[in-house]
């Protein structure tokens, strides 16, 4: 039995940890990316009066 245990342990982490730290891994890598390129963004265009639009 404790041979079994072993290998449902590892089919719950292979089935439902790894995708859920892939998916959390993106989101947090997404967010930094758009809040860097938002302050770019903003930096780049500052005379233009259609920045305030954006908000």
């Amino acid at each position: 039995m404790i041979h079994m245990a072993g290998a449902v342990l590892i089919i719950v982490v292979l089935a439902v940890v790894i995708p859920v730290l892939v998916l959390v891994s993106g989101a947090v890598l997404a967010a930094i990316l758009g809040y860097l390129l938002m302050e770019d963004r903003d930096e780049a265009y500052e005379p233009s009066e259609l920045v305030e639009l954006n908000y």
